[in-house]
């Protein structure tokens, strides 16, 4: 796949916008004077980057299920799987500035009386072997797990289950004390990355730049493999398994490879969370987190990547105030959504806006011409 095919009218775009929100937070947030309009205070920051960390997410799910048809409601474990990889990290940081002074044990191992390291925390004191890790665990899990399902052909809604099921048992196994996690109440009190403080404005500053730039990175990443042939045979799994397989495609190895990409981006888009909200606990593994995650892919419109981006914005711009006006009517308000965009714009926002654009120009009297939001890949 060229280069040209990559970058076109959307890509520039959603790329363009993203360099956008890049320098204008930064400069809002650093050089705009305090209490003035064009002020944004530090707390917003990390909200604004909460946001990007879940557009990458659900980025990584409408990868899958909008050209591969593959209906995860478990890829909230591979987010949570990144964060705890990274929360590992922060915590090796603390060291003696623990609130127990220990000098190797976490904080939470010296209260339950644990005497050694697990072996599992061994190298999670180095910057580059955690961040290797925030790509393998979730990588090496999503294989064997996409292994044993899609060899047995395991579809559809029996697959949408078993993920479910998975991120369910992962998120009892955490909650246990023994396991060496913290439990229930999970990792946090995090001081510092790379010796940067993490409260210190500056250092939010560069987590959420560099969570834009993983946003972007994440995006090209799906374009040029949606674009590729590698993308045709996914569209053609999507759309007819069965003849897909009868023409001579290893099916199982496509969904297996594009399974386990999906779940590598979603363990960046958690390590890149949990520095910017200070805090990974076994609740990021809750089976609603995964199926909320849809809901924001179906708002946006699958099939589009920057539908993904988008849904997960809105959707999570309004939970932020739902939660904050009328928190007891959220649920109410995503669940009418949901059956809003199920019964009138299936396509998502953005298959709505075309369609509004294509009325546009008939009525203006030119020919219709696909929308440069199309994405190739649009579900009707």
């Amino acid at each position: 796949m060229t280069t040209q095919s990559v970058l076109d009218k959307q890509s520039i775009v959603v790329l363009s916008l993203l360099a956008a929100v890049a320098v204008l937070v930064p400069v809002l947030n650093g050089l705009a004077v305090p209490g003035s309009a064009l002020h944004l205070s530090d707390h917003l920051v990390p909200l604004l980057g909460k946001y990007i960390c879940f557009a990458l997410l659900a980025l990584s799910v409408d990868l899958i299920w909008g050209y591969c048809g593959i209906l995860s409601l478990g890829h909230g474990a591979f987010f949570a799987l990144g964060g705890y990889a990274m929360g590992m990290y922060l915590m090796r940081q603390i060291g003696p500035r623990g609130v127990y002074a220990h000098p190797v044990l976490p904080d939470f191992m010296v209260f339950l009386n644990w005497k050694d390291l697990p072996w599992f925390w061994y190298g999670f004191d180095v910057f580059p072997f955690a961040m290797l890790m925030v790509l393998l665990v979730p990588g090496i899990l999503a294989f064997i797990f996409g292994w044993l399902a899609f060899r047995s052909r395991v579809t559809g809604v029996y697959l949408s289950i078993i993920t479910q099921a998975m991120t369910y048992a992962l998120m009892l196994a955490f909650f246990r004390n023994n396991m060496g996690f913290g439990g229930n109440n999970g990792l946090t009190d995090f001081k510092d990355i790379l010796g940067f403080p993490l409260q210190s404005a500056s250092t939010r500053r560069v987590l959420f730049v560099l969570s834009v730039a993983a946003l972007g990175a994440g995006y090209l990443l799906c374009r040029w493999l949606v674009g590729s042939k590698f993308g045709k045979v996914l569209v053609a799994v999507r759309d007819a398994e069965s003849r897909t397989r009868f023409l001579g495609y290893r099916v199982e190895h496509y969904k297996l490879a594009v399974f386990t990409i999906s779940a590598m981006l979603a363990g960046v888009a958690g390590a890149l969370y949990v520095p910017q909200v200070g805090i990974i606990n076994p609740s990021e593994f809750a089976p609603a987190n995964s199926i909320e995650l849809v809901i924001w892919v179906a708002v946006g419109g699958r099939g589009t990547l920057a539908g993904a981006i988008l849904g997960a914005l809105v959707v999570n711009a309004g939970k932020t105030w739902f939660t904050g006006a009328l928190p007891e009517f959220w649920l109410f308000a995503l669940g009418g959504l949901f059956i809003f965009v199920t019964l009138f714009t299936p396509r998502g926002i953005l298959g709505a806006g075309q369609g509004l654009w294509e009325r546009a120009k008939q009525m203006l009297g030119s020919k219709p011409s696909r929308s440069s939001f199309s994405g190739g890949g649009v579900v009707p």
